[in-house]
């Protein structure tokens, strides 16, 4: 095992307590990777108003998911090096506030060209959210409890995919599609004045202990880690954002709800239990989580022929997906030990580069080979995955993880 530190030395760090985590200040931060989760994934919810009223295709309006992804992408590492030295409870309000701001400009605007440059502002807030979030969590909490803080704020994410986008689409079924940004804004400035109240604040690097980039993509375990991401990502965004259309083929189109509703409910499932064990098994989590990432995507390409064998293998890609951002971001954070918040930062760059081309990617495999071809082209990227976990044994995913010495 190293010895690096991952986290800050003591006289950097706000106290903290050993007995017990810090709930309501982890549940801000869960907050804050919800609203970034929805304010990205919300367009594809009210989509077909959008596309009205803004007077543009819905493919045209499609792409306000890709350009925040592209501003993240774009951003996220920039901006974790410009703002290292900054205190993070500081940068963390900027975020929030950046959000509430392109969300507003969103709601308001009659333009796409507009609507398209609130949409990228909004991904320049998520890259400098998702390259802190993570990182303030571990520090918040001791060494055997970073596993489960970090679950609780990735928890986030499903549930802004299985309740928040279905409750933005009832919104904007309902009132408006203006209504469900306003929300989205209404939302930040809550919870911009829940972090001021609660969340402790955290110190930045001095600059003699920043690292550059390249250095730390060289220490060991983190390339393992980006690689895995990338493809992993890749694979289920594929999946995942043509769903649809993959349950069109199926005559089950008018299932999408209820089957990202059981997605969701499965996922919520696996980072419990991530949390609950990430401590101690990291390594064996994560071999999990591809392999039923992989079974998912098998049931699918060869017995997908009846509805029960479709709903097995949402429920085991839920299992496999869910805890996924807390193992990622976890095994990053151990392998970058100091260098945590630049390898954070890389890992939300790739992330975002494998959504946008996710999107790609399957529309290419869409016009080419059908919808047929999704499960198979994420059984083909698994493969991969799986043997570089597997070859990461000493550095990246170890075998034994820092949390069985606590």
């Amino acid at each position: 095992m190293r010895s690096r530190s991952t986290t800050p030395a003591p006289s950097h760090t706000t106290p903290i307590d050993d007995r017990k985590l810090p709930m309501a200040a982890l549940l801000a931060l869960a907050t804050a990777v919800f609203v970034t989760s929805l304010t990205e994934t919300l367009p594809a919810g009210v989509l077909p108003a959008m596309s009205s009223d803004l007077g543009v295709g819905e493919s045209a309006m499609g792409q306000s998911v890709t350009i925040y992804a592209i501003g993240t992408a774009l951003t996220a590492i920039p901006l974790s090096v410009a703002t290292a030295g900054l205190r993070r409870k500081r940068l963390l309000l900027t975020a929030m506030a950046g959000f509430a701001a392109a969300n507003t400009v969103t709601a308001v605007s009659g333009n796409y060209p507009l609507t398209m440059v609130a949409r990228f502002v909004a991904g320049v807030a998520a890259g400098v959210a998702w390259a802190l979030l993570a990182g303030y969590a571990r520090r918040m909490v001791p060494a055997h409890l970073q596993g489960k803080a970090i679950a609780i704020v990735m928890a986030g994410i499903p549930i802004a995919l299985s309740l928040g986008v279905p409750a933005g689409t009832f919104l904007g079924d309902r009132f408006g599609w203006r209504v469900s940004f306003w929300a989205m804004t209404v939302l930040a400035l809550v919870l911009i004045a829940w972090i001021v109240a609660i969340v402790p604040d955290q110190p930045g690097q001095r600059p003699d202990e920043r690292t550059p980039l390249l250095r730390t993509l060289a220490i060991p375990g983190v390339a393992p880690v980006l690689f895995v991401t990338l493809v992993f990502v890749l694979a289920h965004t594929v999946l995942y954002t043509y769903i649809a259309t993959y349950l069109d083929r199926l005559d089950m189109g008018g299932s999408t709800d209820v089957v990202l509703l059981v997605f969701g409910g499965a996922s919520l499932l696996s980072i419990w239990v991530v949390g609950a064990a990430i401590h101690r098994r990291l390594r064996e989590l994560t071999i999990a989580a591809t392999l039923l990432f992989a079974a998912a995507a098998t049931i699918l390409a060869a017995f997908s022929d009846s509805h029960v064998p479709v709903y097995a293998a949402i429920v085991l890609w839920g299992l496999g997906w869910g805890g996924a951002p807390t193992l990622l971001q976890t095994a990053v954070g151990e392998a970058g030990g100091a260098e945590a918040d630049a390898a954070q930062a890389m890992l939300v760059t790739l992330w975002n580069a494998a959504m946008a081309g996710g999107g790609v990617a399957g529309a290419i495999l869409l016009d080419l080979l059908g919808a047929g071809s999704f499960p198979w082209s994420v059984l083909v990227l698994l493969i991969p995955v799986l043997a570089v976990v597997l070859a990461a044994r000493a550095h990246g995913f170890p075998a034994r993880h820092r949390g069985a010495d606590v």
